[in-house]
């Protein structure tokens, strides 16, 4: 029997370019995700690697090229998307349950008490739910700011440099929390300087030098010694 044909993208990249002034910040990024592809993206500072994740997300317009969402060609959804930045942008004097029901609240879910609720439990903050989330520690508040990703449940769940600022107990509790998030079948775009972590999670591992995408492969095509070495020989080009 005919081998059955691969499945559609679930997002495609098209030549995706995003220029400020005379700088190219991204330059003629062409990539394919997949339902369930877990995609770390490692690069120096300056790369583009926020502003490529920033087009994705709809909140920056490339200066040309487009992203395509969707098997069928459409555009992408703001609301089919899930969000971590480098800030957390949670509201610090509302509870973390407070925080939760009010984006669910503008995601028009049924019932946003009932998810926020169910979602604090999720990320292991429900002896918290009802403290101020100015008290929360960094880690927490990265946990609260995944919930608020996962709480519209998202296609694609996009990740700044989610370990910044993290020690060494917090980058754990994320790293299970992620790992969870690729058995489930989600599927993500990682930004990450940490070889480490990203190498553990992802089923696909990227470069992004200059703005370009200088470097793709399967996670299960590399190991982690040569891969440091191929990187740090790539960005110091």
């Amino acid at each position: 029997m005919p081998a059955s044909p691969a499945p559609a993208p679930l997002v495609r990249l098209v030549k995706l370019t995003r220029k400020f002034g005379p700088v190219t910040a991204v330059r003629n990024v062409d990539l394919e995700i997949r339902t369930g592809d877990f995609i770390a993206i490692f690069g120096p500072n300056g790369a583009g690697k926020t502003t490529l994740l920033k087009m994705v997300a709809s909140l920056l317009s490339p200066t040309s090229g487009k992203v395509v969402f969707s098997a069928d060609g459409s555009s992408r959804n703001r609301s089919e998307v899930g969000y971590v930045s480098h800030q957390t942008l949670l509201y610090n004097e509302l509870t973390g349950r407070e925080n939760l029901a009010f984006y669910g609240r503008l995601y028009s879910l049924p019932d946003p008490d009932n998810a926020a609720s169910e979602m604090l439990l999720k990320m292991g903050l429900r002896e918290a739910a009802d403290l101020a989330v100015r008290g929360y520690s960094r880690g927490m508040k990265q946990r609260l700011t995944l919930g608020r990703a996962l709480l519209h449940e998202p296609r694609l769940i996009l990740l700044d440099e989610p370990y910044t600022g993290l020690d060494q107990h917090g980058s754990r509790i994320l790293t299970e929390m992620l790992r969870s998030l690729r058995e489930e079948g989600r599927t993500v775009l990682m930004i990450t300087h940490s070889l480490a972590e990203g190498l553990e999670l992802c089923t696909r591992v990227l470069i992004q030098h200059r703005g370009r995408l200088v470097f793709q492969s399967d996670r299960d095509a590399v190991d982690r010694a040569g891969f440091e070495n191929l990187y740090f020989q790539t960005v110091e080009r």
